[in-house]
């Protein structure tokens, strides 16, 4: 048999030991590895073959917190991602599902997790449309300020054009194009382009933090 290969990535250890030992007794899932920290989540998940990621909101310890390494391994992986926590709250909730994850489980509903990871895992197209759409709309709502020439300018950024090639492109003058991109960064309120791209990629959920701990 095939099994749904799940890492868990979570700060209890103790933690980490019940939910393996409860979702290997099911005939159809393997827990094929874990990790405590946000650094060794990423690293596992480009070494280890896996299907689902388990996901802790925050990780004691680590430089990124459990929705930020999300979005991370979002990038990185094509793994499914379900927060597992014992936050229910809508902030909790809005920030996990921007991070790319495909579904959200209290930790007092953790019998619901072997269907949940089933159904993460052979019928992702409905929730993946949807996330994709809430994608969009948080990348608009990152560049709803900019002017249709800033955009312009910066979707060429994002798409890797140099300055001089978007001199070329546009046919404008260089301090003209200057002049956009200063514009065009202090409405991001950042001081470069690439930190533009980065917080446009990371949709507006760059070094959040609300405080709270699992």
């Amino acid at each position: 048999m095939n099994h749904i290969k799940v890492y868990v990535v979570e700060d209890d250890p103790d933690w980490i030991k019940a939910i393996t030992s409860y979702l290997n007794r099911e005939e159809d899932i393997l827990v094929v590895g874990a990790a405590t920290n946000a650094d060794d989540a990423v690293r596992g998940a480009q070494t280890t073959q896996i299907d689902i990621i388990l996901m802790d909101i925050q990780l004691a310890g680590s430089r990124l917190d459990g929705i930020q390494t999300a979005m991370e391994l979002h990038g990185l992986t094509s793994a499914k991602i379900i927060m597992l926590t014992s936050l229910n709250d809508e902030q909790s909730m809005t920030k996990a599902f921007t991070a790319g994850a495909i579904q959200y489980l209290e930790k007092t509903q953790f019998k619901e997790l072997p269907q949940t990871i089933r159904n993460a895992h052979l019928y992702p197209a409905p929730m993946e449309a949807l996330l994709k759409e809430f994608a969009r709309l948080k990348r608009e709502e990152q560049l709803k300020d900019l002017t249709p020439a800033e955009r312009e300018v910066f979707e060429l950024i994002e798409t890797g054009h140099t300055q001089s090639q978007i001199e070329q492109k546009l046919y404008k003058a260089e301090s003209t194009l200057k002049n956009q991109v200063n514009k065009m960064l202090k409405k991001f309120g950042v001081k470069s382009s690439k930190e533009a791209i980065e917080k446009v990629k990371k949709r507006g959920l760059m070094d959040e933090s609300d405080g709270n701990k699992n």
